[in-house]
């Protein structure tokens, strides 16, 4: 997938407040600080679309962002929507405000009937986490089609972020009988980007042709 442009479009305070559902979308969601913005910044190759913040907890509201992409050169051009959701696991706040990110991010996930899938993003230096897991099995719960990707594969060793893996699968395999797709990426070193565009891309192909 060849990404022509990428924009900025608009900050929703909640799901009814989106833009037109009139495209295929794609949402991105994770702990605070596992690396969304930089991950979503790197898809995109723009480092200023996505803010990036050292403070866990930045992104509150639900943040479209239109991007336009072809399969090659000399292919048309399809628009998609790419979001940016608000962490789970939040920081420092108070028990309403994180009741309302979380009833936010709850209607958002159940009511946008145009979300074709939903990227949970899970840090790869670190042995499974409890709410990702939780997080995981709520979507399963709702049925919502995800896709976990493993990020920071750059700050560790290979042999650790594959531990990690695996030791995340293993744990799902407690209570899963089949386990999703998964991407191992890193922003710094453009680690999985192709093969997370192409997935997008082969979704598009399908979400289109369902029109």
């Amino acid at each position: 997938m060849l990404i022509r442009k990428a924009e900025y479009l608009i900050s929703s305070p909640s799901f009814d407040k989106c833009p037109k559902p009139d495209k295929p979308e794609y949402a991105f969601i994770g702990r605070s600080n596992v690396g969304k913005s930089s991950l979503i910044n790197m898809l995109c190759r723009n480092n200023k679309l996505a803010k990036t913040s050292s403070a866990p907890g930045k992104t509150q509201m639900i943040n479209h962002f239109v991007v336009t992409s072809a399969a090659s050169e000399k292919s048309p051009s399809e628009k998609w929507y790419l979001v940016d959701l608000p962490g789970y696991g939040f920081a420092k706040v108070s028990q309403s405000s994180r009741r309302k990110w979380e009833q936010m991010i709850e209607n958002y996930l159940r009511k946008r009937e145009n979300l074709v899938n939903v990227f949970v993003l899970i840090d790869s230096r670190h042995k499974p986490q409890k709410l990702d897991l939780e997080f995981i099995n709520q979507l399963d719960l709702w049925e919502i089609p995800f896709t976990l990707v493993f990020t920071k594969s750059d700050k560790e060793k290979p042999g650790a972020v594959q531990a990690n893996v695996k030791a995340f699968f293993d744990k799902m395999l407690e209570t899963w009988q089949f386990l999703p797709r998964y991407f191992v990426t890193s922003a710094e070193k453009m680690q999985g980007r192709e093969d997370v565009l192409q997935f997008i891309a082969d979704c598009n192909k399908e979400a289109l042709s369902e029109e």
